[in-house]
Formats: C-alpha cells, sequence, structure tokens
C-alpha cells in the first residue's frame, strides 16, 4: 500500500508539472503573451494582432493540461471557468471555446486553420504547428 502511494504521488507530481504549449497555425506570425491568450480564451478578444479572426479551442476538462492552463492562464478553476461562461451564454454575450477531446486531435486542427489557436501538453507538440508560449 505504501509502495502505491509513493508512485502515485511521483505520477501526481509529474502530471502537475507538465509543461503546456499554446500551439498557432505555422503562418501566423503574431506576437503572443499571458495577458493576449488569456483575453482569447475568455472571449474578450476576437482577433489575433494583424486582424485576422481567431478561433480558440479548448482542451476537454479531464485532460491534464487542461487543467494546468486553465490555471495557469486564465487564473481560474474548472468549476470557475464553467460559471463564467454560462452567464456570458446566458446573457448572450459569448461562446465558450470548443472542446476537442484529445491533443492529437488539437495539433491535427490547429495545423489545418490559420485561425485555430489550442494548447496542448508540450511534450505533444511536432512540426506541424508552431509554438506561440509555453507555461
Amino acid at each position: 500500500m505504501k509502495k502505491l502511494l509513493i508512485i502515485s504521488g511521483l505520477l501526481f507530481s509529474q502530471l502537475a508539472f507538465a509543461e503546456v504549449a499554446v500551439i498557432v497555425h505555422p503562418s501566423n506570425n503574431n506576437q503572443l503573451d499571458e495577458a493576449t491568450v488569456s483575453k482569447i480564451f475568455l472571449g474578450r478578444e476576437k482577433s489575433f494582432a494583424d486582424g485576422q479572426s481567431v478561433v480558440p479551442l479548448a482542451l476537454a476538462d479531464a485532460a491534464p493540461a487542461s487543467t494546468a492552463f486553465n490555471d495557469a492562464v486564465l487564473k481560474k478553476s474548472s468549476s470557475q471557468l464553467k460559471a463564467y461562461w454560462s452567464k456570458l451564454v446566458f446573457t448572450g454575450k459569448g461562446t465558450p471555446p470548443k472542446e476537442i477531446g484529445s491533443d492529437e486531435e488539437m495539433l491535427k486542427l490547429v495545423a489545418t486553420n490559420p485561425s485555430v489557436i489550442g494548447y496542448v501538453d508540450a511534450a505533444k507538440v511536432d512540426a506541424s504547428v508552431k509554438v506561440a508560449l509555453k507555461f
């Protein structure tokens, strides 16, 4: 039992320190900072600095990268984010980012659409996308 707790603790600590990469299409040359990314994912920014519309995609709540992103960038827990979006949807002032089921699907969607911005576990990034920021 003690071994199991130690192993669980090690696995949790690795997940807790997983690096998250904010990714965009390789042709996207916009400079992004944490504040801008936060505004995009909270529906307060609708376009990149160059005027191109932006479509944020979020990983499903179950993904470790999603929790890390919400905590580090949006400064909200999953339940706080749900409440935030419920209010905006109810008042007609916003629509939450579409949820994507996996890092692999996120990479594919970002690689094929210059308007899309997303995030994945940094260890999953490949040459099909450009890393805009890491957290």
